[in-house]
Parts: C-alpha cells; structure tokens; sequence
C-alpha cells in the first residue's frame, strides 16, 4: 500500500512540474534600471541607475531621453496618467517636475511654496491639476497647474478612527483611489465625499486600469474587477520573488530586475 501511495505522490509532482507558468515572456528590455512606468498607450518610461529617464514605445524603440533627473535628488514616483505630461515626484525636495511627451521639461512646482511640507504622494487630477497628501495636516488636497490649493478634503483624522497614510494616490472614473498598503484602498468622490473602503492590505506597485484592480504580494498577483467583485490569483514563481517591480496591465505583465525588464503575456 505504501509503494503505491509513493509512486501516485511522485506521478503528481512531476504534472505539477510540468505544469506551465501562466507567463510567457514576449519581450526584453536588457539595461541597469531602479523604476519604470507604463503609459495607458503601452509606452514604457525606465528610470536607469546613472539618472537618465527613457521614454520607449510599444515596441521598445527610443523615443525620447530627459537627462536631468538628479538636478532634484532621487525620484519618489513617476505619473504618466496622462501620456502628454509626465509628473516627476523627488520628495526630499518636495518639487514636482512636469515633462511634455517628448520628456522636455515644461515647468516645475516647488511645493513648499504652497505651505505643503510633508506631501508623501502626488497625482495628476482630471482637470491637469494635482492630488496630494499632506500627512502635516492629513488632508487631501486639490492644486491648480501652478501649485495653488483650491480645495482640500476634510482632515482624514476627523473621518477615520485610524488616520491613514496613501502612499498611491490615483485619479480615475471620476473617483479618487487612495491605498494604504496597510489599511486598504479609500474611494472617495472629487466632492470629498467618502464611499468605502476595499480592504486589499500587504499589496505593492498597485495600480487601477478602468475598473480592475491590479496588485502584488509576495506569493501571488492580484487581479480584482470591482464591478462583479471578483478576485484572480496568480502564483509568483521563484524568480519573479526577486523583481524590484512588477506592473500588471489589462494584457501585459511587466516585470523588473536589476539588469533587464521582461514584458510577459498571460496564457489562456
């Protein structure tokens, strides 16, 4: 009995084994680089270690360079919401760098002069605008295109028993998205007014494309449609444990080590 209960074990390891990934690697983008981002077109904007920021198309062809990126320190986040407009975030100066689609430089906020200190997070807003968090006051706050608050949401410490604390702030579907990777995803209105809290904790590089919520943890992708409120799980293999980041798109999964960027496709 216990002969064949060890070789149905080892019949099931090896289909296990040769299980396929659900990954299949379409393209790399070989390069030392420490972020990218992906625009709503499928351009992809790699931050490389000597500072340089590049702006590639869909097929992975150079389309345009910024090269002063260490002017302001270390890059906090990039936003390319809007694929005309690329925000740069260096939080350590509390500056915003704003680059047009060919990554020249067309204007830079200095966010002190606005009275915000301590903004952990910035996000372009539906109007060419701005959203950031100012964790001095817990507030979040609306500014025009040249830095000036004109609205702000009542202090988070008033609404909330537990203040939290985005570090991702996104702007889509005429809500705000805010997530706390130790609270949750906060959905409010451009009114201030706040609708619910999604309770997706432990996630990194989150992100939202229409309606689906994209995240990671260190043993599965998450893949979240908030309209049927359904949840797919995508074991992370071994090697995928030791990407520096990796983005999930509707159609595209991008992963990013330190010496290259594969783009992958997920099998049906």
């Amino acid at each position: 009995m216990k002969g064949i209960f060890a070789i149905l074990l080892l019949f099931s390891l090896r289909l296990l084994a040769q299980e396929p990934s659900p990954f299949v690697l379409r393209q790399t983008i070989t390069g030392s680089f420490t972020d990218f981002t992906v625009d709503q077109l499928n351009n992809i904007y790699l931050l490389n270690t000597g500072g340089q920021l590049k702006k590639l198309n869909a097929r992975g062809d150079s389309i345009a360079v910024f090269n002063d990126v260490r002017r302001y320190g270390k890059v906090k986040s990039m936003d390319v919401t809007n694929p005309l407009k690329t925000l740069l975030y260096f939080k350590d100066f509390g500056t915003v760098v704003v680059l047009d689609r060919f990554l020249s430089r067309r204007d830079a906020l200095d966010l002190r002069k606005s009275g915000l200190y301590q903004v952990k997070s910035i996000a372009q807003a539906f109007d060419n605008g701005y959203w950031v968090f100012d964790e001095q006051e817990g507030k979040l706050k609306h500014l025009d295109e040249n830095g000036t608050i004109t609205d702000q949401f009542t202090d988070f410490r008033l609404l909330f028993d537990s203040m939290p604390s985005p570090g991702v702030i996104i702007d889509q579907n005429k809500n705000l998205y805010l997530y706390d990777e130790s609270k949750g995803i906060y959905i409010f209105d451009y009114y201030g007014s706040f609708r619910k809290r999604v309770p997706f904790t432990g996630w990194k590089d989150f992100l939202i494309v229409n309606h689906m919520f994209f995240g990671r943890d260190e043993n599965n992708l998450y893949r979240y449609d908030s309209r049927t409120l359904q949840l797919q799980r995508y074991p992370v293999s071994e090697k995928m444990k030791t990407a520096l980041k990796i983005m999930v798109t509707t159609d595209l999964i991008y992963i990013l080590y330190p010496d290259r960027l594969e783009i992958c496709t997920v099998r049906r």
